[in-house]
């Protein structure tokens, strides 16, 4: 079948670059003698029909924004039949011959299971603050992310030294200690605790305390999301070494901000990459970087859960503290 319009939406988490995803999808597309229909908040425009075109000036000044202009929302509604057969309804409404879709592993295996259901080319754009999507390197909204929190973390280290303090960081990583272990490195951190591996605060005590007799007067532990909470933590490091512990919760400022060049250039060639495979028939597929190439990831791949090798990194943390 060829493809002359294209449904483009974002869903999942929101990450930064997916913006530039966009423009790069609708006028290449446009360039292409495509047309483009902006599908907005994710799968719940689809069973809403809530559709817009998409055209060269739509795409304007949004390539160094954050978010998402299509917006983004959970649909739980989406995995029920009935939310799918409403969804299948409005792509035939309005004429939709393929969808490229920006999001997660959690994105593309809905979309999997629904383009394999109902026989629709689906190709997914690998957008991801965790990094976590099987068979890929590189994601959208990665880098950016990590260059935030290493940017307050940097901050939150001028003040703890200052004021001779330990500090406990907590940044995203529900399932992916990918976050964590990035800015522990690159921001010179004493320990990172993520959810790959067990650890040992007794430990993590004694060292402090240890280095305190020294005259080491800071501290910053790191802490995936997944791992723990950070203010748990905290509390537990001054019962056991009696020394001020402060916690701090990055949070949502991760997802935000303007989203770095790296992150940029990764959206504009996956957007290329998903409507030249689009167009190649090439569909059931996730765009993503791996070995500085693009790559399309089947599905079936890319939903898997991703194995995070931690060791050699968290080791190296320590050996550098």
């Amino acid at each position: 079948m060829a493809i002359k319009r294209i449904g483009l939406l974002t869903a999942g988490g929101d990450a930064p670059g997916m913006n530039a995803a966009i423009r790069s999808v609708v006028r290449y597309a446009i360039s292409h003698k495509l047309e483009v229909m902006g599908v907005l908040r994710g799968w719940w425009g689809l069973i809403n029909e809530e559709i817009k075109p998409l055209d060269h000036r739509s795409v304007s000044n949004i390539i160094n924004l954050g978010g998402t202009i299509l917006k983004t929302a959970r649909c739980p509604e989406f995995h029920t039949k009935e939310g799918q057969e409403r969804a299948k309804k409005t792509i035939e409404k309005y004429s939709i011959d393929g969808l490229i879709v920006v999001g997660g592993n959690g994105t593309f295996e809905a979309s999997h299971k629904f383009s394999e259901k109902y026989k629709i080319p689906c190709v997914g754009i690998a957008a991801s603050i965790d990094n976590d999507v099987n068979g890929i390197e590189e994601t959208i909204g990665a880098d950016t992310a990590i260059n935030t929190a290493l940017f307050a973390i940097d901050n939150i280290r001028d003040t703890a030294t200052s004021m001779e303090r330990i500090f406990v960081i907590e940044v995203m990583g529900r399932e992916s200690g990918y976050i964590a272990l990035q800015v522990a490195l690159a921001g010179g951190c004493e320990e990172v605790i993520i959810p790959e591996r067990k650890y040992d605060l007794e430990r993590i005590c004694h060292e402090i305390v240890e280095g305190n007799l020294r005259g080491k007067i800071s501290w910053i532990i790191v802490i995936a999301e997944g791992a723990g909470k950070s203010e748990d933590i905290a509390k537990k490091i001054t019962e056991i070494t009696t020394l001020e512990t402060r916690a701090v919760i990055l949070g949502h400022i991760q997802r935000g901000g303007r989203p770095t060049a790296f992150s940029r250039n990764l959206a504009l060639r996956f957007g290329q990459a998903a409507v030249d495979c689009l167009l190649k028939g090439e569909t059931g597929k996730a765009i993503g970087l791996t070995n500085g190439k693009i790559v399309a990831v089947d599905f079936a791949t890319a939903i898997k859960k991703k194995e995070l090798q931690v060791e050699n990194l968290y080791n190296l943390v320590r050996i550098l503290t």
